[in-house]
């Protein structure tokens, strides 16, 4: 792994809010092992391994019933880890791949039978090299026939830029880690102001209430100066909100966070029982297992 990596914590906190029965952590990742699965050669960082057997280890101490696992950049368009983590998840997992615009019909068919819901593009330059827009089309394109949608990961300040490309999709888009705002500014100004018009404009864009340790300057345990951006958006479209722990924490290089601390984060931005089985149980079980409905 690079030198600087930052690997997770091996021994969590057990967190004091209780989840629901039937909680979804709508976002996370395996890394490898790399003798298994080597890591794609053009990517950006190279990780610590992080296999589906840690996962669902943390996933069980966090009482956590389901994951959606995300396709790591560092794996590129190689998906074998994440179909392999499906598999062994009995059911209990859906994933979001990469893939290229040639990606064949029986590729996806029998990505979508292990699992596969949806595709990821992601614009962090210092993660990713962007692809034009007519690339990431034709994508949509091919997943279009299974009902997959996109996920995007952008950062606020790229949200003007991409917004025509953004809402030229039909499929429902679910936007990382809420666009990672800058919580230095005022969750009334007109940076964030315009992420939530993308989500009151648009009502197949859903929203991930993910990642304040990678938002917050006031830092852990409670990450204040991130909740009232995620409550205004929870509070605001209670049915179009997932959460997700993030684990094994990517490319964090000032700390790593207590997967305990982020359970008992959901309180703060969901304070209703409503507003948590919303955001925990219902929505993703909708967005992810409408097929098992």
């Amino acid at each position: 792994m690079d030198d600087d990596w930052l690997v997770f914590d091996p021994e969590p906190s057990r967190p004091t809010f209780i989840l629901p029965a039937g909680s979804v952590d709508a976002h996370c990742h395996v890394f490898g092992p790399g003798d298994e699965f080597p890591y794609a050669e053009e990517r950006k960082y190279t990780p610590c391994d992080a296999g589906k057997d840690q996962l669902f280890v943390l996933r069980d101490f966090l009482g956590v019933d389901k994951n959606v696992i995300v396709q790591a950049t560092c794996h590129g368009s190689d998906n074998r880890a994440l179909l392999d983590a499906l598999a062994s998840a009995k059911g209990r997992a859906r994933g979001v791949a990469t893939v290229r615009p040639d990606v064949g019909h029986d590729e996806l068919s029998e990505m979508h039978d292990a699992g596969v819901r949806a595709v990821r593009f992601n614009y962090v330059r210092r993660l990713v090299d962007p692809e034009p827009d007519a690339y990431y089309h034709r994508i949509v394109e091919r997943i279009a026939p299974f009902g997959w949608h996109v996920v995007i990961y952008f950062e606020a300040a790229d949200l003007e830029e991409r917004w025509k490309f953004f809402t030229s999709l039909e499929t429902d888009v679910v936007v990382d880690h809420m666009g990672r705002p800058d919580v230095t500014q005022s969750v009334d100004g007109p940076e964030f102001a315009r992420f939530l018009s993308l989500m009151e404009e648009h009502q197949n864009f859903w929203c991930k209430v993910t990642c304040p340790e990678r938002e917050s300057l006031s830092g852990p345990p409670r990450f204040e100066d991130v909740v009232p951006f995620a409550r205004r958006v929870v509070e605001r479209f209670p049915t179009r909100v997932l959460w997700g722990t993030d684990w094994p924490h990517p490319n964090l290089h000032d700390y790593m966070p207590d997967d305990g601390d982020l359970v008992d984060f959901i309180p703060g931005i969901a304070p209703t029982p409503d507003l948590q089985r919303k955001l925990l149980v219902d929505n993703p079980m909708r967005l992810y297992w409408r097929d098992d409905a």
